[in-house]
């Protein structure tokens, strides 16, 4: 009991010193940014940028559809600045969301991926690979090209998040669809058949499972696979023989923000080459920068030609189809 306590006013007095920080700064010094990062992502760069600047950061987590919902209802009542994280295409397809903003060193950035209207800025280029078990799965055996993953002996043994909780999971199927040449409620069905309806709650999930034999291969980011093969997981990457996509995650100030002007400078401060530099040497992330040179331990990839629009105007449907096939809809 004694212990439950002590948790309990841990907790309360955690919540206090929230609350008492953020209204000892004044309101020209806050942001308010809502991430689907995760925390190792996002907090060394929020921190930075509050080391840098003296402005505090409200922040709030979570998976991508998740975290543009809620960002959607706090823009209505003006209590949220920024989006930061989660695939483009995503951004795209909620565009009315977002107020147009031009990044400072905008002509620096990838220009196949920088927004037309400036309504959403690139953060770093993540290729989307497969990895496998390496003590389990011979590296002859493993899948080289996205058609392998339908082969039967992967059925039920392939790792993939929830769509509702990885924007990475619906890059995924986009990508599926546009190499394939085949419509979502074909592709779909087929997909969630193969995984026998054995979905994952989160992307962090995907590597560990595959590590511990779980599942014997899985689809996940480059940058991810780097990071715990690091790390001494059991696994191995490949990158896709007949391509793969590299959408970038984005960065985009929502509409009503009410630090427009902070909310400018942290986007401005995500593609700074320091930034940019950071983020491909401890996340190992591609930057999307032009002026900023590819380290060698990064492999060539055979880079698809991806319809972001395309990706944006499915999402709906995909997503309502995903609802049906694992029963989501009706609660």
């Amino acid at each position: 009991m004694l212990l439950l306590s002590s948790c309990a006013n841990s907790e309360r007095q955690k919540a206090v010193e929230y609350i008492s920080e953020k209204y000892t700064v004044p309101s020209e010094n806050q942001l308010i940014v809502y991430t689907s990062h995760k925390e190792e992502v996002y907090l060394p760069i929020i921190r930075e940028f509050e080391n840098r600047t003296g402005i505090w950061v409200e922040i709030h987590a979570g998976g991508t559809a998740e975290m543009l919902e809620q960002a959607r209802l706090a823009s209505e009542k003006g209590q949220c600045d920024i989006m930061f994280g989660g695939g483009i295409e995503s951004y795209e397809a909620s565009k009315d969301l977002f107020l147009p903003y031009r990044a400072l060193d905008r002509e620096k950035l990838d220009s196949n991926y920088v927004s037309e209207g400036n309504y959403y800025t690139p953060f770093t280029e993540l290729p989307i690979v497969f990895i496998y078990n390496s003590k389990l799965v011979d590296t002859k055996d493993a899948p080289r090209t996205w058609s392998d993953l339908f082969n039967s002996k992967w059925k039920g043994k392939i790792a993939f998040a929830d769509l509702w909780n990885s924007g990475t999971s619906y890059t995924i199927v986009s990508t599926m669809e546009q190499l394939f040449d085949e419509p979502a409620d074909s592709l779909l069905p087929r997909f969630y058949e193969q995984l026998e309806g054995r979905v994952l709650g989160s992307s962090g999930q995907v590597i560990p499972k595959v590590s511990d034999g779980s599942f014997l291969v899985g689809i996940t980011l480059e940058e991810t696979a780097k990071k715990y093969m690091n790390a001494g997981y059991d696994i191995s990457m490949i990158y896709p023989q007949d391509g793969t996509s590299a959408v970038p995650d984005g960065c985009a100030m929502v509409k009503n923000a009410p630090h427009s002007y902070n909310a400018g400078l942290f986007i401005d401060f995500v593609v700074s080459a320091d930034t940019q530099n950071y983020a491909m040497e401890k996340f190992y992330r591609r930057p999307v920068r032009g002026d900023i040179q590819l380290q060698k331990s990064y492999g060539r990839i055979k880079q698809i030609e991806f319809d972001i629009e395309r990706s944006a105007r499915e999402e709906p449907e995909v997503f309502s189809l995903w609802d049906q096939l694992t029963g989501r809809e009706g609660g």
